[in-house]
């Protein structure tokens, strides 16, 4: 996977400690989101929020996303005042969010990010008309090589396309930004999927609202 291109100094690795003291919060976060987590954080002046991001790539194993993050929580829980996790569900079915009650940690409300950049409530009173909808974020647009079409297999045999997405109608790019090369780009992996393309400005939706509750 591509690591974002982001200032080392910015992000934590799994285990480190930036600042420790009364009144730090370490948001313990995905790495799809890190773009995002700190465009806000200089453009709200959140200083008082550390970011530790694990790997973007756990999305492609879901079942393991539980018990990263809380191996990340009981690695710093003693370092900071509080602790918020910056993964909706994420395909875990339930378990993250069991899991963080028992750590006595929050997160992100939603199940998935597709879901909280758009808002949760507009993307659920959409859902029954968008079940044949393909989302990709700014993250997901850049990565679409590493994250959609390698994994599943589209580069080795192309025929697996139809079998994949022929009951998908159009793929929605979520914009977090207004980025005429990131648009050209969905358009083209609209155009490999053989789906029609949409996009859609959300920014950064229900993710802004609720790293500001931290604030």
């Amino acid at each position: 996977m591509e690591r974002p291109n982001l200032p080392s100094e910015e992000v934590l690795v799994p285990g480190e400690v930036a600042s420790q003291g009364e009144g730090r919060i370490l948001l313990i976060a995905c790495g799809a989101l890190a773009r995002e987590i700190l465009d806000l954080k200089r453009a709200n002046g959140w200083t008082h929020l550390d970011l530790q991001c694990l790997p973007a790539n756990l999305h492609l194993w879901p079942d393991k996303i539980t018990a990263a993050v809380e191996a990340a929580v009981l690695a710093s829980r003693d370092s900071y005042s509080w602790i918020f996790v910056v993964y909706a569900d994420c395909g875990t079915g339930g378990q993250l969010a069991a899991r963080c009650a028992e750590l006595g940690v929050e997160m992100v409300a939603g199940p998935h990010c597709y879901s909280f950049f758009e808002g949760n409530e507009s993307f659920a009173a959409r859902s029954e008309e968008e079940f044949t909808a393909f989302y990709l974020t700014d993250f997901l647009v850049r990565q679409f090589d590493a994250f959609v079409w390698k994994p599943m297999g589209l580069d080795r045999h192309p025929e697996l396309r139809d079998m994949i997405f022929g009951n998908y109608e159009k793929l929605v790019y979520q914009a977090q930004t207004d980025d005429p090369a990131l648009d050209a780009k969905a358009q083209d992996c609209a155009a490999r999927l053989g789906l029609v393309y949409e996009r859609r400005f959300t920014g950064y939706g229900d993710l802004a609202g609720a790293l500001a509750r931290l604030g």
